[in-house]
C-alpha cells in the first residue's frame, strides 16, 4: 500500500474526483451549445421573415406600378325638361330613378342637367310645385338622383325631409360598390365627419357605417362626406378603426372601382362645355340624334374625359334655340362626334331615358376597344 500510495503525485486528485469535474464542464459545454444553436435558429428566422418582408414588399410594390385603375371619366349630360314627360309625381320620381340605374349600370362618373327654358338653376333649393303647374323640373332630376348615389347610411345626415323625395323611397337601389353593408370588407368607404372632440392633431372620427366610429388623419369640419381609405391591419379589440382620407377618386385611379357619380346642374347647354370641371374640358363629345351618322361606323380615340349629350322631347334643335349665347342652328357643330345610336328604330320617337340605355351600350364596346384593360 505504501509503494501504491508513494507512485501518485502530491495533489493529484483520485479518478473519482477527476470523473466529477469532468462532468461539470460536459454541462457547462452542453448548455453553451444549446445556447449557440438557439442564436443561430433565431438568426435563420430573422433572416427568413426580413427575405419574406422583402419580397412582399417587391410583389406589393409590383402591384402598384401595375396599374388596376380606370384613368378616364364618362360624363351624361341631358335636359331636366324629360321629367315634364311624365304625368304625376310618382311617374316623374321613377323615371329619375330609371336615369340613374341607367347611369350606374354603365359606369357614369359625372351627370349634367342642363335647363332648356333659361330658369337658370345652379343648385338644388327648390322644389317640384306639382302637375300642370311650371316646376323646376331640373332641381327636382338633380336631388332624386343625388339621394340615390348617397350611400343609404348617409341619407338621413344629407337629405331631410323633401316634396321632391316623397316617393324616391319605392326607387330600386343602385346597389353601386360604395353603397357597402354594415359587415362588408373593403377597402374603401364613404364616411361622415361627426361633431365629436377629438384630442388635437389626433384627426377626426367619421361614420363610414360600420359597428365602429373610423379616426382618420385629418381634422375636419363635422358634416363633411369624405371618402376614406381603411387601414388594411385592424387590431380586433380597437375601440375604434383608423383610416386616412383620399380624394373620391382614388378608388377608381387605384383599384378600378366604380365610386358612383357626381351630379352638377348647367344652366343652359353651353354651360355644359364652359362649366367642365375637369381642367383641360372634355376631349371628346358626342351628340345622340335621329339625324346623326350610324354609330356602328365610327371608332373612338383615346381619351381621358368623355362626354354624351342627350336631347330633350324636343331633341338637342330645341336646346340650341333656346341658348342665346349659341349662335348656331346646327348642333352637330357643338360635338366631336354626332351620332345615331339607334338607327333602325320601330318607334317614330325614342325616350331619354331610353336612349341612355342604347347609346352607352354602344358606347361601351367603342371605349373597351380602347381601353382593354377596363373590360377586366
Amino acid at each position: 500500500m505504501s509503494e501504491k500510495l508513494a507512485m501518485k503525485k502530491p495533489g493529484t486528485p483520485s479518478k473519482e474526483g477527476q470523473e466529477r469535474v469532468d462532468w461539470k464542464k460536459w454541462k457547462v459545454e452542453r448548455k453553451e451549445q444549446q445556447r449557440r444553436r438557439k442564436e443561430e435558429r433565431l438568426i435563420k428566422q430573422l433572416e427568413k421573415q426580413k427575405m419574406k418582408e422583402l419580397e412582399e414588399k417587391k410583389t406589393q410594390a409590383a402591384e402598384e406600378g401595375k396599374s388596376n385603375g380606370r384613368s378616364y371619366t364618362l360624363s351624361v349630360a341631358l335636359p331636366g325638361s324629360v321629367l315634364d314627360n311624365a304625368q304625376s309625381p310618382e311617374l316623374r320620381t321613377y323615371l329619375a330613378g330609371q336615369i340613374a340605374r341607367a347611369c350606374t349600370v354603365f359606369c357614369v362618373d359625372e351627370i349634367i342637367v342642363f335647363d332648356e327654358h333659361g330658369e337658370e338653376a345652379k343648385n338644388t333649393e327648390g322644389e317640384y310645385k306639382g302637375v300642370g303647374k311650371k316646376g323646376k323640373a331640373c332641381v327636382q332630376l338633380a336631388r332624386i338622383l343625388q339621394y340615390l348615389e348617397c350611400p343609404q347610411y348617409l341619407r338621413k345626415a344629407f337629405f331631410p325631409k323633401h316634396q321632391d323625395l316623397q316617393f324616391a323611397g319605392l326607387l330600386n337601389p343602385l346597389d353601386s360598390p360604395h353603397h357597402m353593408r354594415m359587415d362588408e370588407e373593403a377597402d374603401f368607404r364613404e364616411g361622415l365627419v361627426l361633431d365629436r372632440p377629438c384630442k388635437a392633431d389626433k384627426g377626426s372620427y367619421v361614420d363610414c357605417g360600420m359597428r365602429k366610429e373610423v379616426q382618420i388623419d385629418k381634422q375636419l369640419k363635422p358634416g363633411l362626406r369624405v371618402t376614406v381609405k381603411l387601414n388594411k391591419n385592424q387590431e380586433s379589440g380597437c375601440k375604434r378603426y383608423r383610416g386616412v382620407v383620399v380624394a373620391p377618386h382614388v378608388p377608381r385611379t387605384e383599384k378600378g372601382l366604380y365610386w358612383g357619380y357626381t351630379v352638377r346642374l348647367a344652366s343652359s347647354l353651353s354651360a355644359v362645355f364652359t362649366e367642365c370641371p375637369f381642367k383641360d374640358g372634355y376631349d371628346v363629345t358626342i351628340g345622340t340624334s335621329e339625324r346623326g351618322s350610324n354609330a356602328d361606323d365610327i371608332t373612338v380615340s383615346p381619351f381621358s374625359h368623355m362626354l354624351v349629350v342627350f336631347g330633350g322631347l324636343a331633341g338637342l334643335e330645341a336646346s340650341v334655340d333656346a341658348d342665346n349665347d349659341l349662335d348656331i342652328s346646327d348642333p352637330s357643330s357643338l360635338f366631336h362626334l354626332y351620332l345615331n345610336t339607334c338607327p333602325t328604330q320601330g318607334s317614330r320617337t325614342i325616350r331619354t331615358e331610353e336612349a341612355i340605355l342604347i347609346s352607352l351600350s354602344i358606347l361601351r364596346q367603342k371605349i373597351s376597344t380602347v381601353f382593354p384593360n377596363s373590360s377586366e
